[in-house]
């Protein structure tokens, strides 16, 4: 990241939130009634309040500055990810007292994500014909709800599997009990299959207005359906197999490895025309 443009000294002061926030991952994990944790958790709060306003008007003076949204390059991509998966787990934060105790969960995915960008070329690139549509923010706009809540529902799940180490059961042991955790779990990851599934379909509806067909099975399109199917298989075999709640975790946390390799990293390897991730 090489600009010292306005939107970039932005950006940089939201990656330093975050960075903050990330300190606060351990101590905020800790027993809820401990004047240390809710200490953590408050700076925590505050730090990605910061960040995401810090990040949104980064976001905005580059799409003023260029005249088009964070859609082409790598930079754009992971600037507009790491910011809405942000932006949905805050949310999430706010709404669901249990997910406090599981920002440790989140973080590597958002530092991962903070990193990348760092290294990514932010020059600009330019929007290809195909993405003068509507749809591209329909399909964005699901896409990124489908990703921040899927993370959401693994960070709830992966409570229980942490659990189960030494360490895990000391910093867990204030929190609700697994069965709580795998509920709230089996419901994030339910709205998740109801935004993938829209992003599928209003793909498909982009493809047909773009190429003139609604599914090739290019790469992209068939590790995103892989995708949903191990999303779909996951909370059916909830339903059916009934799994410990640390099993049901860890199948989450393997569909979202899936679903981020899916992302970030199929459609920038693929020679096929479909290869812009939103």
């Amino acid at each position: 990241m090489e600009r010292s443009m306005p939107d970039a000294m932005l950006l940089w002061a939201a990656l330093a939130s975050y960075a903050l926030v990330a300190l606060m991952a351990v101590p905020a994990m800790g027993l809820p009634w401990r004047s240390r944790t809710r200490r953590a958790q408050a700076v925590a709060a505050l730090a990605l309040a910061a960040a995401l306003a810090l990040h949104t008007l980064s976001l905005g003076l580059r799409w003023s500055t260029l005249g088009h949204g964070p859609f082409t390059t790598m930079h754009e991509i992971l600037s507009s990810n790491l910011w809405s998966l942000a932006l949905v787990f805050a949310l999430a934060w706010w709404a669901v007292r249990e997910l406090r105790g599981a920002l440790l969960l989140v973080m590597p995915v958002l530092a991962t994500l903070a990193v990348w960008l760092l290294m990514a070329d932010a020059r600009p690139g330019h929007l290809p014909p195909t993405y003068a549509t509507p749809l591209l923010y329909l399909h964005t706009l699901v896409g990124k709800l489908y990703l921040g809540l899927l993370l959401v529902a693994t960070a709830l799940g992966l409570v229980p599997a942490l659990r189960r180490t030494a360490w895990g059961a000391a910093r867990c042991a204030g929190l609700p009990d697994d069965r709580r955790f795998d509920e709230l779990a089996h419901r994030f990851a339910a709205y998740a299959l109801v935004f993938d599934t829209l992003m599928l379909i209003v793909g498909a509806v982009w493809a047909q207005d773009a190429w003139g067909r609604y599914w090739a099975w290019d790469p992209l399109e068939t590790w995103a359906f892989a995708s949903w199917l191990a999303l779909a298989a996951a909370l059916h075999a909830r339903a059916t197999l009934r799994p410990a709640p640390a099993v049901f975790g860890l199948w989450l946390a393997g569909v979202f490895v899936l679903a981020f390799l899916t992302f970030f990293g199929v459609p920038f390897i693929s020679t096929a025309p479909h290869k812009g991730a939103v």
